[in-house]
């Protein structure tokens, strides 16, 4: 338990969001042969949260709860910062706190992602992940052999990555302890998001871990979203230690990180956490990937260490939390009041456990991706609850920013515009928004399409975490899918969800 109070302290807050980090791959969380020294080095004077689920799911959702502090996925898919959001960052600013993010997430800078580095005070893209166009993609050029995916534009970008402090995540994080050790004496918030682990699973041709791993086939360093038990066990098995040398990687330049944080004695007063948008499947169950399977803890079970200043030893924490809950507790630490802001939200500040006055506060949590099962966890049960309909109705995404991942709502990926409505149809804001029904939505990236029930999460689905931690053994219990479908309920509801969701949802 930390002595910290949040009075009379510097205000400074590091956040560290690393995308696609698994915690079943983490010392931290119980992982005895893979090696995280760095990640090990924070939770050492760190809370480690034991049941942190995801909320919005996958990559700018997440960042869209973190950041306003509000479940996402219940009225939108993948789509900007909103006009009538509030957002940390703004009422950082309006307090007197500078915020700055440093990031290689390119999604940022597509379309889908507009908005979100502007509501910073400063911001720094570093360029070169996955289908960034760091260099113009023109001419012949000569492809790697590979299984799986791969992308000529990465290709393109990678052969200008000449060691491994040429990744453009090293380069992320080693641009964070630059501007930590610059600002030291300073009140900021210093937003850190990391694209790796994220697929490609990349890291220099001579890293130890490749060298060492004995693997002589094609390259396997992009996995396709899919059965897993299409790809030869031996090739499985070397982009799983694509994915450890990623994460090895990462850890050694989160270690520059954690050395200013020396330097400077910044532990006795910057509060430091860090966490992830979600997992990613390499094999579990046979799948590979993430977005069109249901659920899996795999997935949507996700680390959160928060080290509160002053803290010198480790703890842990059952309490069921998610990424929703740092906004407040940011506020908290920066001595702002959440509960004047203007919209509700729908976190609670990690303070409180930190401190030892409580527990818990909730007794579920809700989380998933738009227009695909809702799910619920109360801690013991988990619970996926299906559409009804195979059409997946009622279903509509309320946006006031026509665009989403990669397009916009334009007439190529739209049906018939003109049963597109305007109006003020979210309750808790009166803000219009347009309201899209997804009977007339086309998205080219089926693992994000939620036009119809996918067949592969037709299905309800009850797990007890207790006899059953790896979800593996559905239980056939009509009764007590009745008690967490009341659960969900009553959770969403209190998120303020649109109406349709519990007709679409029969609940």
């Amino acid at each position: 338990m930390s002595d910290y109070t949040g009075a009379n302290r510097p205000k400074r807050t590091l956040v560290i969001l690393m995308d696609s980090l698994s915690r079943r791959f983490l010392p931290a969380y119980g992982n005895q042969e893979v090696q995280t020294p760095n990640m090990d080095r924070l939770a050492s004077v760190s809370c480690v949260f034991d049941r942190h689920h995801v909320g919005s799911a996958p990559c700018m959702p997440a960042r869209h709860d973190l950041l306003t502090g509000r479940l996402d996925f219940l009225e939108r898919n993948w789509a900007p910062i909103q006009p009538f959001d509030v957002t940390l960052p703004d009422v950082l600013k309006k307090n007197g706190i500078f915020s700055h993010m440093v990031t290689d997430h390119y999604h940022y800078f597509h379309l889908g992602g507009e908005n979100y580095p502007y509501v910073f005070g400063s911001w720094d893209f570093i360029r070169g992940q996955e289908h960034d166009t760091l260099v113009s993609d023109l001419g012949p050029f000569q492809m790697r052999e590979h299984y799986g995916n791969n992308s000529r534009q990465y290709e393109r970008n990678r052969a200008t990555f000449k060691s491994e402090a040429d990744f453009p995540s090293p380069q992320t994080l080693q641009h964070a302890a630059d501007w930590i050790d610059q600002h030291h004496d300073q009140d900021w918030f210093l937003f850190v998001d990391s694209f790796d682990p994220h697929e490609p699973f990349d890291v220099p041709d001579e890293d130890p871990d490749l060298m060492s791993d004995g693997y002589t086939d094609k390259l396997f360093y992009w996995p396709p979203y899919g059965d897993s038990g299409v790809v030869p066990e031996n090739v499985l098995a070397h982009v799983r230690k694509r994915y450890e040398a990623t994460l090895k990687m990462s850890d050694r330049w989160l270690g520059r990180v954690l050395d200013v944080l020396d330097k400077h004695q910044l532990w006795e007063d910057t509060l430091v956490v860090l966490t992830a948008d979600h997992g990613f499947m390499l094999g579990e169950k046979q799948l590979m990937g993430k977005n069109y399977m249901p659920a899996y803890n795999e997935v949507y079970q996700i680390p959160l260490l928060v080290h509160a200043p002053g803290q010198s030893v480790p703890t842990r924490s059952d309490a069921l939390t998610q990424n929703i809950d740092l906004f407040p507790t940011i506020l908290e630490h920066m001595g702002i009041d959440s509960q004047q802001l203007r919209n509700p939200i729908h976190g609670h500040s990690l303070l409180p456990l930190l401190r030892g006055e409580v527990t818990n506060w909730r007794d579920a949590v809700i989380y998933g991706m738009f227009g695909r099962q809702v799910n619920v966890c109360d801690g013991r049960y988990t619970y996926f609850r299906s559409a009804v309909r195979p059409d997946n109705t009622p279903l509509a995404v309320y946006t006031a920013m026509p665009s989403t991942i990669n397009h916009y709502w334009d007439p190529e990926h739209l049906g018939d515009i003109h049963q597109i409505e305007a109006g003020r149809f979210l309750s808790w804001t009166d803000y219009p928004v347009f309201k899209i029904p997804n009977t007339i939505t086309r998205l080219a990236d089926f693992s994000h399409d939620f036009k119809k029930r996918d067949e592969i999460v037709a299905h309800n689905l009850l797990f007890d975490l207790e006899n059953d931690p790896n979800q593996e053994m559905p239980l056939a219990d009509p009764d007590l899918e009745q008690v967490l479908c009341q659960k969900l309920r009553r959770v969403m509801t209190a998120h303020d969800s649109p109406p349709e969701q519990f007709e679409r949802l029969g609940i």
